[in-house]
């Protein structure tokens, strides 16, 4: 499946008889030798009131906390298999989450962002940058720039995610160009793929609430990926807090199969 160009595989494993081992889950993801994706995702019974279990991995094998596009496949994944109704619930490492299906799209209730730092004076080998930071379920730098075609997203992002000031795991870096009043254009450097993506969840996410915070605007705001779909992020700006946010976009299945692993 994919969520705006950002690609999953998706596993059933509601018999918990699926063990894959960080080597596994690299060799399924390699688009050259596997099956090709940005991480997988794992469909399980819950364990504390929801209708299921999201885990979630990146590509390199490591398990993080959330991923707002792989969510959106995961609601779409389970409606189907589990012939679930339109609105779902499922426990991440992140928090609990909530989803609405309106035919391809797909409507994520957010966890609540946390540790908001505006302005922050990143030291690099070769400059200085000011930065924004929010946890958006996971940990994310926002920096504004005139130009988006114009940064190397791999190489900046690099430097970025590995800086000291988010050591030890790290953090997703995205690029935001202001293209009108509520709308930016995205690129996202994600850890784990250690490569630019397509689209990130949780980068739309971030970079949408960052906007709000430097501009004092209210939603939604409609965030371009460079996978070229637009995709919604709703909230209440309450000061500095955010409630009640949301992640609207598609969800769209490629292909069914089996592998040896």
């Amino acid at each position: 499946m994919n969520g705006a160009g950002n690609d999953f595989v998706l596993i059933d494993n509601r018999a918990g008889e699926v063990h894959l081992d960080r080597s596994q889950i690299a060799r399924l993801c390699d688009r050259h030798r596997g099956i090709g994706a940005d991480g997988i995702l794992l469909l399980e019974e819950a364990v504390n009131g929801t209708d299921f279990r999201m885990r979630y991995f990146n590509s390199d094998g490591g398990e993080a906390e959330m991923c707002g596009n792989g969510a959106r496949c995961f609601a779409r994944f389970a409606s189907k298999i589990a012939e679930t109704q339109k609105k779902i619930s499922f426990e991440t490492l992140a928090g609990v989450i909530a989803a609405e299906l309106t035919d391809d799209l797909v409507t994520l209730d957010m966890t609540e962002p946390t540790d908001l730092r505006l302005n922050v004076r990143l030291h690099l080998a070769d400059e200085n940058k000011t930065i924004h930071f929010i946890n958006s379920g996971v940990p994310h730098v926002v920096i504004p720039v005139s130009h988006i075609d114009d940064i190397d997203v791999r190489r900046e992002g690099a430097a970025i995610r590995h800086h000291e000031m988010f050591s030890p795991k790290g953090a997703n870096v995205n690029f935001i160009e202001k293209r009108g009043a509520k709308q930016v254009a995205l690129r996202t450097y994600e850890r784990g793929v250690e490569n630019e993506t397509l689209a990130c969840g949780t980068g739309v996410v971030a970079s949408a609430l960052i906007l709000a915070a430097t501009e004092d605007i209210d939603g939604p705001i409609w965030v371009l990926v460079r996978g070229g779909n637009e995709l919604q992020v709703g909230f209440e700006k309450r000061g500095v807090q955010f409630k009640n946010v949301t992640l609207t976009g598609p969800a769209d299945f490629v292909f069914e199969g089996t592998i040896e692993v």
